[in-house]
């Protein structure tokens, strides 16, 4: 759901299977391998969903972080 009310985004199992791969297969061509750390930062939505299914996918370690975050708050999340 969007922040608005009775706005809403709806993804099949499908679309979200076929984004996650897409987003795994980009993440591999720029250098992501297993064990590295990826800090994704973005609002929640399905390609945030996304996102953190294609690092598990790939085998990478993900952090997520969202806006309203100081600048010195959100560093101290990234570097953790």
């Amino acid at each position: 759901e969007k922040d608005e009310p009775g706005e809403e985004v709806r993804v099949t199992y499908r679309e979200l299977l076929e984004l996650t791969c897409r987003l795994g297969n980009t993440l591999k061509r720029q250098g992501v391998k297993q064990g590295d750390r990826v800090t994704i930062y973005m609002p929640p939505c399905p390609l945030a969903v996304a996102s953190m299914l294609a690092c598990a996918r790939i085998g990478a370690v993900h952090a997520v972080v969202f806006a309203g975050f100081s600048a010195e708050a959100l560093a101290d999340r990234i570097r953790d």
